[in-house]
Protein backbone atom coordinates (compact mmCIF):
# COMPACT_ATOMS: atom_id res chain seq x y z
CA UNK A 1 0.00 0.00 0.00
CA UNK A 2 1.40 3.28 -0.82
CA UNK A 3 2.30 5.31 1.96
CA UNK A 4 0.40 8.86 2.74
CA UNK A 5 2.51 11.68 2.81
CA UNK A 6 2.05 13.83 6.31
CA UNK A 7 -0.05 16.58 4.37
CA UNK A 8 -2.71 13.16 3.71
CA UNK A 9 -2.62 12.53 7.05
CA UNK A 10 -3.86 15.83 8.32
CA UNK A 11 -6.55 15.45 5.74
CA UNK A 12 -10.22 15.01 7.16
CA UNK A 13 -11.64 13.94 4.18
CA UNK A 14 -8.60 11.26 3.64
CA UNK A 15 -8.93 10.22 7.34
CA UNK A 16 -13.00 9.92 7.11
CA UNK A 17 -12.05 7.44 3.79
CA UNK A 18 -9.56 5.27 5.97
CA UNK A 19 -12.30 4.93 8.59
CA UNK A 20 -14.33 3.79 5.94
CA UNK A 21 -12.19 1.48 4.53
CA UNK A 22 -12.07 -0.26 7.65
CA UNK A 23 -15.35 -0.30 8.61
CA UNK A 24 -16.44 -1.97 5.17
CA UNK A 25 -13.12 -4.35 5.35
CA UNK A 26 -14.43 -5.96 8.34
CA UNK A 27 -18.20 -6.19 7.76
CA UNK A 28 -16.72 -7.75 3.97
CA UNK A 29 -14.57 -9.91 5.51
CA UNK A 30 -16.09 -11.78 7.93
CA UNK A 31 -18.01 -12.96 5.53
CA UNK A 32 -14.99 -15.17 4.00
CA UNK A 33 -15.99 -17.33 6.90
CA UNK A 34 -18.78 -18.50 4.87
CA UNK A 35 -17.04 -18.90 1.51
CA UNK A 36 -14.10 -21.00 3.44
CA UNK A 37 -16.99 -23.40 4.98
CA UNK A 38 -18.85 -23.82 2.00
CA UNK A 39 -16.05 -24.30 -0.43
CA UNK A 40 -14.38 -27.08 1.87
CA UNK A 41 -18.26 -28.35 1.89
CA UNK A 42 -18.56 -28.63 -1.57
CA UNK A 43 -15.61 -30.73 -2.43
CA UNK A 44 -12.19 -28.18 -2.23
CA UNK A 45 -9.68 -29.03 0.32
CA UNK A 46 -7.91 -26.26 2.48
CA UNK A 47 -5.13 -25.84 -0.16
CA UNK A 48 -7.97 -25.37 -3.08
CA UNK A 49 -10.06 -22.96 -1.74
CA UNK A 50 -6.86 -20.60 -0.08
CA UNK A 51 -6.12 -20.88 -4.01
CA UNK A 52 -9.51 -19.63 -5.60
CA UNK A 53 -9.78 -17.14 -2.77
CA UNK A 54 -6.18 -15.54 -3.15
CA UNK A 55 -6.25 -15.79 -6.63
CA UNK A 56 -9.73 -14.74 -7.81
CA UNK A 57 -9.94 -12.73 -5.16
CA UNK A 58 -13.79 -11.66 -6.30
CA UNK A 59 -16.56 -12.65 -3.44
CA UNK A 60 -19.23 -13.79 -5.95
CA UNK A 61 -17.16 -15.29 -8.76
CA UNK A 62 -15.59 -17.45 -5.66
CA UNK A 63 -19.03 -18.45 -4.36
CA UNK A 64 -20.51 -19.43 -7.70
CA UNK A 65 -17.47 -21.73 -8.76
CA UNK A 66 -17.70 -23.60 -5.25
CA UNK A 67 -21.73 -23.88 -6.14
CA UNK A 68 -21.16 -25.26 -9.17
CA UNK A 69 -18.32 -27.80 -8.14
CA UNK A 70 -20.70 -28.45 -5.47
CA UNK A 71 -23.84 -29.21 -8.05
CA UNK A 72 -21.08 -31.72 -9.95
CA UNK A 73 -20.60 -29.38 -12.37
CA UNK A 74 -17.14 -29.48 -14.88
CA UNK A 75 -14.66 -26.80 -15.09
CA UNK A 76 -16.02 -25.37 -18.26
CA UNK A 77 -19.15 -24.24 -15.91
CA UNK A 78 -16.90 -23.06 -13.42
CA UNK A 79 -14.91 -21.33 -15.55
CA UNK A 80 -17.82 -19.58 -17.23
CA UNK A 81 -19.88 -18.90 -14.10
CA UNK A 82 -16.94 -17.13 -12.45
CA UNK A 83 -16.11 -15.15 -15.56
CA UNK A 84 -19.28 -13.97 -15.74
CA UNK A 85 -19.88 -12.59 -12.50
CA UNK A 86 -16.63 -11.18 -12.88
CA UNK A 87 -16.65 -9.39 -15.44
CA UNK A 88 -18.03 -6.29 -13.61
CA UNK A 89 -14.48 -5.72 -12.10
CA UNK A 90 -13.05 -4.73 -15.77
CA UNK A 91 -15.94 -2.24 -15.57
CA UNK A 92 -15.01 -0.87 -12.30
CA UNK A 93 -11.45 -1.09 -13.57
CA UNK A 94 -11.88 1.32 -16.55
CA UNK A 95 -13.38 4.11 -13.74
CA UNK A 96 -11.25 3.72 -11.05
CA UNK A 97 -8.01 3.60 -13.35
CA UNK A 98 -7.53 7.38 -13.95
CA UNK A 99 -8.50 8.37 -10.64
CA UNK A 100 -5.87 6.74 -9.10
CA UNK A 101 -3.27 7.57 -11.71
CA UNK A 102 -0.64 3.56 -10.89
CA UNK A 103 1.86 2.88 -12.80
CA UNK A 104 4.26 -0.21 -12.89
CA UNK A 105 3.71 -2.94 -10.39
CA UNK A 106 1.35 -0.60 -8.39
CA UNK A 107 -0.75 -1.24 -11.40
CA UNK A 108 -0.85 -4.99 -11.28
CA UNK A 109 -1.61 -4.68 -7.59
CA UNK A 110 -4.50 -2.13 -8.40
CA UNK A 111 -6.14 -4.34 -10.65
CA UNK A 112 -6.14 -7.36 -8.26
CA UNK A 113 -7.42 -5.13 -5.49
CA UNK A 114 -10.38 -3.84 -8.03
CA UNK A 115 -13.81 -5.35 -6.29
CA UNK A 116 -17.08 -3.88 -5.49
CA UNK A 117 -15.78 -2.81 -1.89
CA UNK A 118 -12.41 -0.73 -3.37
CA UNK A 119 -14.69 1.02 -6.40
CA UNK A 120 -17.38 1.85 -4.06
CA UNK A 121 -15.05 3.51 -0.88
CA UNK A 122 -12.91 5.00 -3.96
CA UNK A 123 -15.45 7.20 -6.13
CA UNK A 124 -17.15 8.12 -2.50
CA UNK A 125 -14.52 10.60 -1.56
CA UNK A 126 -14.33 14.09 -2.28
CA UNK A 127 -10.68 14.79 -3.36
CA UNK A 128 -8.16 12.95 -5.11
CA UNK A 129 -6.29 11.81 -1.92
CA UNK A 130 -9.27 10.92 -0.08
CA UNK A 131 -9.99 8.59 -3.16
CA UNK A 132 -6.62 6.85 -3.35
CA UNK A 133 -6.72 6.38 0.38
CA UNK A 134 -10.03 4.43 0.17
CA UNK A 135 -9.41 2.05 -2.69
CA UNK A 136 -5.73 0.95 -1.48
CA UNK A 137 -7.23 0.79 1.92
CA UNK A 138 -10.36 -1.02 1.15
CA UNK A 139 -8.63 -2.99 -1.27
CA UNK A 140 -5.65 -3.93 1.00
CA UNK A 141 -8.16 -4.64 4.02
CA UNK A 142 -10.23 -6.55 2.38
CA UNK A 143 -8.30 -8.89 0.88
CA UNK A 144 -6.53 -9.55 4.16
CA UNK A 145 -9.54 -9.46 6.42
CA UNK A 146 -11.42 -11.86 3.45
CA UNK A 147 -8.52 -14.24 2.55
CA UNK A 148 -7.75 -14.78 6.43
CA UNK A 149 -11.50 -15.74 7.58
CA UNK A 150 -11.25 -17.42 4.61
CA UNK A 151 -8.90 -19.67 5.95
CA UNK A 152 -10.64 -19.86 9.45
CA UNK A 153 -13.87 -21.02 7.85
CA UNK A 154 -12.31 -23.98 5.52
CA UNK A 155 -10.37 -24.64 8.67
CA UNK A 156 -13.32 -25.15 11.24
CA UNK A 157 -15.22 -26.56 8.38
CA UNK A 158 -18.61 -28.22 9.63
CA UNK A 159 -18.26 -26.53 13.01
CA UNK A 160 -19.40 -23.90 11.98
CA UNK A 161 -22.71 -24.62 10.61
CA UNK A 162 -24.95 -22.10 8.46
CA UNK A 163 -22.58 -18.67 8.54
CA UNK A 164 -26.24 -17.04 7.76
CA UNK A 165 -27.73 -18.31 11.29
CA UNK A 166 -25.17 -15.31 12.24
CA UNK A 167 -26.07 -12.40 10.50
CA UNK A 168 -23.00 -12.39 8.27
CA UNK A 169 -24.71 -12.88 4.97
CA UNK A 170 -25.81 -9.09 5.83
CA UNK A 171 -23.27 -7.97 6.54
CA UNK A 172 -21.49 -6.75 3.21
CA UNK A 173 -25.04 -5.65 1.69
CA UNK A 174 -25.29 -3.07 4.61
CA UNK A 175 -21.96 -1.79 3.93
CA UNK A 176 -23.06 -0.96 0.49
CA UNK A 177 -25.93 0.31 1.53
CA UNK A 178 -24.12 2.79 3.96
CA UNK A 179 -22.00 3.58 0.58
CA UNK A 180 -24.69 4.33 -1.60
CA UNK A 181 -27.26 6.04 0.58
CA UNK A 182 -25.29 9.77 0.52
CA UNK A 183 -24.90 9.57 -3.07
CA UNK A 184 -28.58 9.73 -3.37
CA UNK A 185 -28.57 13.05 -2.16
CA UNK A 186 -26.39 16.24 -2.74
CA UNK A 187 -26.38 19.70 -3.66
CA UNK A 188 -26.67 19.27 -7.35
CA UNK A 189 -30.22 18.61 -7.88
CA UNK A 190 -29.93 17.70 -11.92
CA UNK A 191 -26.85 15.41 -10.72
CA UNK A 192 -29.37 13.62 -7.57
CA UNK A 193 -32.19 13.25 -9.71
CA UNK A 194 -30.00 11.30 -12.36
CA UNK A 195 -28.43 9.12 -9.71
CA UNK A 196 -31.74 8.11 -7.95
CA UNK A 197 -33.41 7.14 -11.35
CA UNK A 198 -30.39 5.60 -12.51
CA UNK A 199 -30.12 3.75 -8.97
CA UNK A 200 -34.40 2.76 -9.30
CA UNK A 201 -33.75 1.76 -12.87
CA UNK A 202 -30.58 -0.86 -12.33
CA UNK A 203 -31.89 -2.12 -9.18
CA UNK A 204 -35.30 -2.55 -11.44
CA UNK A 205 -33.54 -4.19 -14.61
CA UNK A 206 -31.25 -6.69 -11.91
CA UNK A 207 -34.61 -7.71 -10.29
CA UNK A 208 -36.48 -8.38 -13.57
CA UNK A 209 -33.31 -10.62 -15.21
CA UNK A 210 -32.95 -12.71 -12.28
CA UNK A 211 -35.49 -15.04 -12.23
CA UNK A 212 -34.44 -16.06 -16.30
CA UNK A 213 -30.67 -14.89 -16.82
CA UNK A 214 -27.86 -16.67 -15.93
CA UNK A 215 -26.00 -15.87 -12.72
CA UNK A 216 -23.75 -12.64 -13.08
CA UNK A 217 -26.00 -10.86 -16.28
CA UNK A 218 -28.36 -8.99 -14.04
CA UNK A 219 -25.26 -7.21 -12.39
CA UNK A 220 -23.67 -6.66 -15.86
CA UNK A 221 -26.91 -5.55 -17.43
CA UNK A 222 -27.52 -2.93 -14.32
CA UNK A 223 -23.99 -1.87 -14.15
CA UNK A 224 -24.12 -1.41 -18.31
CA UNK A 225 -27.21 0.74 -17.51
CA UNK A 226 -25.46 2.90 -15.28
CA UNK A 227 -22.48 3.18 -17.69
CA UNK A 228 -24.89 4.06 -20.79
CA UNK A 229 -26.50 6.92 -18.51
CA UNK A 230 -23.31 8.03 -17.33
CA UNK A 231 -22.35 8.76 -20.95
CA UNK A 232 -25.37 10.12 -22.47
CA UNK A 233 -25.44 12.61 -19.47
CA UNK A 234 -22.43 13.98 -21.00
CA UNK A 235 -20.72 14.18 -17.17
CA UNK A 236 -23.51 16.74 -15.96
CA UNK A 237 -23.38 15.53 -12.64
CA UNK A 238 -19.34 15.88 -12.59
CA UNK A 239 -17.08 14.09 -15.29
CA UNK A 240 -14.52 12.34 -12.91
CA UNK A 241 -12.06 13.18 -11.08
CA UNK A 242 -8.24 13.10 -12.92
CA UNK A 243 -10.10 13.50 -15.71
CA UNK A 244 -10.20 16.98 -15.70
CA UNK A 245 -12.81 17.21 -13.58
CA UNK A 246 -11.65 19.76 -10.56
CA UNK A 247 -10.76 18.51 -7.23
CA UNK A 248 -14.60 17.86 -5.52
CA UNK A 249 -15.90 16.48 -8.85
CA UNK A 250 -17.97 13.02 -8.60
CA UNK A 251 -18.17 10.56 -11.23
CA UNK A 252 -21.87 11.13 -12.62
CA UNK A 253 -22.66 7.23 -12.00
CA UNK A 254 -21.11 4.66 -9.94
CA UNK A 255 -21.74 1.35 -11.63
Amino acid sequence: MPARSPADRSDPAVRSAVRTAVSVSVATGLYGVSFGALSVAAGLDVPQTMALSLLMFSGGSQFAAVGVVGAGGGIGAVVATAGLLGARNGLYGVQVAPLLGASGWRRVLAAHLTIDESTAVATAQPTPAATRAGFWWTGAGVFVLWNAFSLLGALLGDALGDPRRYGLDAAAGAAFLALLWPRLSGDDARATRTVRAVAVAAAALALALTPVAPAGVPVLAAAALAVVVGVLDGGGAGAGRGTGGGADAAPAVTP
